[in-house]
């Protein structure tokens, strides 16, 4: 293969995802009017139904200008030989492979969240904004965006500082080593994400006594999951939107409610969300995902461990040596339509843990209360009814509420 065919066949990759990704949401913005079933028809009265339409619609013109926008930047750089003279400004700055290479990643980071700023103020402020959800204030914004580059930088950094000194040790063995320690990190922020992470952004409590810590340990001991780390957290500092979510293993493992969810559902309800949660757990839905998740970064860094051998795509990108930095946009670029097809995969089978945790909830205690939570949810953020089957089968993690419903 010569550096020119690798090189054209980066650019078709590229606007063939491209294409793709326009065209399933060309379908979907197509449903929007249809006729929203039954069993979901009462969600929305006429006025908010209305609203949520404007909001898919507008959403969807955001996405779109993006995407169009993304691709532009991204073919700009490939044709006026974006990878050669960045390459060129770290060589001139280090010395080190390590460095070079990690110099490199950052700017590549740091030139995405420069360009991608105006379109997130854009969304959060004027979109979100007009729409009732944004509780965000500009100081908020900026501080958000500050501690989340500062912690990527320094935890991307780390891990990509590893990966290089295993690399220059190993030579293109450093996949099972990476393998290994990527695994290790993994498992970590997964035990201890709510712990390191969310305090770094948002606010936690202890659930107060009362009725609902009450009923939600009633119900958990009752199905014999032990919870007694409750936390609320204040996501209403930044929006209207409420969830809930697990983290942790074993002792370290907690439920986080935001106190937009206490605030808008019912303590059945709440429960409700909580017994599909631990839906999770007791069907081991947390190891697979975990477990799937691992062989997948296997696979990827033994694929990369041997693109990182051949000279040929740094080439094809304008360089005249590969190296490490080179190999992974490389890597990313070829790896996307495999990448695509366990992304299909996933969602698959996530989608089929969503109707089994749906289905431990009815059982260990009421698919009434369940349905009536996911139908408040959904109705306080403006979800989509009618989404184009296609585009639910590309992207959706989770099943519709019209199938979730039918289901229970």
């Amino acid at each position: 293969m010569s550096p020119e065919f690798i090189f054209y066949s980066f650019i078709t990759i590229i606007i063939l995802n491209f294409l793709k990704d326009y065209y399933l949401s060309f379908l979907n913005s197509k449903n929007f009017d249809n006729k929203i079933p039954d069993e979901v028809s009462d969600v929305y009265d006429k006025e908010k139904y209305l609203k949520s339409q404007q909001y898919k619609k507008t959403q969807y013109s955001f996405s779109k200008l993006s995407r169009i926008f993304g691709l532009l930047i991204i073919l700009l750089f490939f044709f006026l030989d974006g990878f050669y003279f960045l390459d060129e400004l770290c060589k001139n700055l280090f010395d080190s492979p390590v460095l070079i290479s990690l110099c490199f990643l950052a700017l590549i980071y740091v030139g995405n969240e420069v360009l991608s700023l105006p379109l997130s103020f854009y969304y959060t402020f004027v979109i979100e904004e007009r729409f009732g959800f944004n509780k965000t204030t500009l100081k908020l914004f900026v501080l958000d965006k500050i501690k989340s580059w500062i912690l990527t930088l320094l935890l991307g950094g780390t891990v990509l500082s590893f990966l290089l000194y295993q690399y220059e040790s190993l030579g293109n063995n450093f996949w099972i080593t990476a393998w290994i320690f990527l695994t290790l990190v993994s498992i970590l922020l997964n035990a201890f994400y709510s712990q390191l992470i969310v305090p770094i952004f948002n606010k936690q409590t202890k659930l107060e006594d009362g009725e609902l810590r009450s009923k939600i340990e009633s119900y958990s001991n009752k199905v014999g999951f032990d919870l007694s780390n409750i936390f609320v957290i204040d996501g209403s500092r930044r929006s209207t939107k409420a969830n809930a979510y697990f983290s942790g293993f074993g002792k370290q493992k907690r439920v986080t409610l935001y106190d937009t969810l206490i605030r808008k559902l019912n303590t059945n309800q709440i429960i409700a969300v909580i017994a599909h949660e631990i839906g999770h757990y007791k069907k081991n839905h947390i190891v697979y995902n975990i477990f799937f998740s691992t062989l997948q970064s296997g696979l990827m860094l033994y694929l990369l461990s041997f693109l990182l051998e051949m000279p040929v795509f740094a080439e094809a990108l304008g360089l005249n040596t590969s190296s490490f930095h080179i190999g992974i946009i490389c890597f990313s670029i070829l790896f996307s339509p495999i990448s695509e097809l366990i992304s299909l995969t996933f969602n698959y089978f996530s989608r089929k843990f969503e109707y089994e945790a749906d289905e431990y909830a009815k059982k260990t205690f009421d698919g009434k209360y369940l349905v009536e939570a996911l139908k408040i949810l959904s109705k306080d953020s403006l979800s989509n009814l009618t989404p184009h089957p296609k585009y639910v089968w590309w992207y959706y993690s989770h099943p519709t509420l019209f199938q979730r419903i039918s289901r229970l």
